[in-house]
């Protein structure tokens, strides 16, 4: 499978879709859309499912989808169908396996050829540098429980805090210290806006306790709020914290008591490093009985959805 020729080279290291080029040079509104979750954080037909549904969301917003990927060593901002579609049966040609790619192991994958599905961190990196200014996805990483004695603190925070995108999430993963997290991103001074809500969202649910930096109500409250970041000085991301939709929410106490047992589960197994997530998850499903399955898939399409609107607002205001 290789790279669509005519997709332009936006600088020395990323290409992008034809009509993601058209669109950045019409001025239009992109939205970035990670590719772990395709190739790493949902299950089978699922994960394509749902990169079909965040795109379309996207589109129906009034803006072009950009899924993020490492294709043969090149960071391709716009995967087509066919690269979809590898990444969502988690091999490239020949069977090449897909690699999680944050920021330290980028450089890596692109000098050694390789197929990577890049996390919120490396989404945020190569987005960038194509030029887009939104991106969505389900929920950032964070401080880890435990992370006073594992250092285990996702870059996710790293590339919030340097890099200068408007992040639509629905707050953490439920897996991570929140309170931790929070006092993360106010120390690096990454803004936590609230979408329709005065608390930090705990992913499958709404609330979590913590009070958000400020509130908006629309789109473009966001998007001037994301501008006004950056015309003061402000060199990272705007981080957009929407709540899961009400239908879709698992009750605080029942996460709670999922997130315990799969950590448990976690230190038998002695589980660590990149794999601690993906597995916790895992046995969360399992604990929830899918439900917590069934939340994110519905977070990650409402995210994609309110991204577009943001992107559609913020490319009239700058």
């Amino acid at each position: 499978m290789m790279i669509t020729e005519n997709r332009r080279r936006t600088n020395k290291s990323v290409k992008t879709a034809p009509g993601v080029t058209r669109a950045l040079d019409a001025g239009a509104p992109v939205v970035a859309l990670e590719s772990t979750v395709i190739a790493h954080g949902l299950p089978r037909p699922l994960n394509l499912q749902t990169a079909r549904a965040c795109e379309a969301a996207v589109r129906e917003a009034g803006a072009t989808p950009a899924t993020v990927g490492i294709v043969e060593g090149v960071p391709v901002v716009g995967l087509d169908e066919a690269e979809i579609i590898a990444f969502s049966e988690g091999a490239g040609p020949g069977g090449r396996p897909i690699a999680k790619v944050g920021l330290n192991n980028l450089a890596a994958v692109i000098a050694n050829r390789g197929w990577g599905a890049t996390t919120v961190a490396g989404t945020l990196r190569v987005a960038s540098l194509a030029g887009l200014r939104v991106f969505a996805t389900g929920g950032i990483g964070g401080v880890h429980r435990g992370a006073a004695d594992s250092l285990d603190v996702s870059a996710d925070l790293t590339a919030l805090a340097n890099i200068p995108l408007v992040c639509v999430c629905a707050g953490a993963k439920a897996i991570l210290d929140l309170p931790k997290t929070v006092e993360y991103l106010e120390t690096w001074g990454v803004p936590i806006v609230g979408y329709g809500s005065d608390e930090f969202p705990a992913f499958y649910s709404r609330a979590s306790g913590l009070p958000v930096d400020s509130r908006v109500e629309t789109p473009d409250e966001a998007a001037a709020l994301a501008a006004r970041h950056w015309e003061t000085g402000g060199t990272g991301a705007v981080l957009v914290c929407v709540p899961i939709p009400s239908e879709f929410e698992i009750a605080t106490e029942e996460v709670e008591n999922a997130v315990c047992a799969a950590m448990a589960s976690a230190a038998r197994a002695q589980v660590r490093g990149k794999a601690i997530t993906p597995f916790l998850l895992s046995e969360m499903e399992k604990l929830t009985g899918g439900r917590t399955l069934e939340a994110n898939r519905a977070l990650l399409v409402n995210n994609a959805r309110v991204a577009g609107q943001i992107s559609a607002s913020l490319a009239r205001q700058l």
